[in-house]
């Protein structure tokens, strides 16, 4: 089973008079990853390092920021990934405190930290959902929005033409089967169902 967070999570640790300080928050884009990891490194110039990771469906990045290769950032990913996390942005934020930790302590340190952030985060099942859309004409817009919201579906409010409505549906892909029957059957067929490409999104 595949979780994201809740919300915004962080957690405080000082190793060998460092002071490490981990903050993640569930993400909806790369781009809100992206403007995540450069708030944090703007609201906090003193820091000396700001090394992060984010995974978002299939795609993923890392980064040291300054920190000796392969000691931060791929630690910090590895634990998104072990934790059986998506849709997550992390940044461990470093303040060097005068005692050199060494590659392995460097690793323990920032894997540790993020590893207690993100467990001790609240989560939620990350639940993939598609959007289907279909047309009906005027004759059966009623009996259609009297059932959709027995179905489990969010319906957007329908967009009106000559012939009829055009509806957007969002529900779990495990209803798409179910639901395109329902609509095929309660239509007699004449509704022209398509899916629309979209992003697994959590509920």
């Amino acid at each position: 089973m595949t979780q994201t967070l809740v919300g915004p999570f962080l957690l405080e640790r000082d190793i060998k008079k460092s002071r490490f300080l981990a903050r993640a928050i569930p993400i909806a884009s790369i781009a809100e990853a992206d403007a995540f990891i450069a708030s944090i490194a703007a609201a906090e110039p003193d820091a000396t390092h700001h090394c992060w990771a984010w995974q978002f469906g299939p795609h993923c990045r890392c980064h040291d920021a300054g920190e000796p290769s392969g000691t931060a950032g791929r630690p910090i990913l590895q634990v998104v990934v072990a934790q059986k996390l998506d849709r997550v942005a992390i940044v461990v934020s470093r303040w060097f405190g005068g005692i050199k930790l060494g590659a392995g302590g460097l690793v323990r340190a920032y894997a540790g930290t993020a590893a207690e952030c993100l467990r001790e985060a609240p989560k939620e099942e990350l639940i993939e959902r598609i959007r289907l859309g279909f047309h009906c004409p005027f004759s059966l817009l009623g009996i259609i929005q009297a059932r959709l919201p027995e179905w489990g579906v969010e319906a957007e409010p329908p967009v009106f033409d000559e012939n009829g409505a055009w509806f957007q549906l969002l529900l779990p892909q495990a209803l798409q089967q179910d639901v395109c029957a329902k609509l095929t059957d309660l239509t007699s067929g004449q509704a022209d169902i398509r899916l629309i490409e979209d992003e697994p999104t959590p509920v």
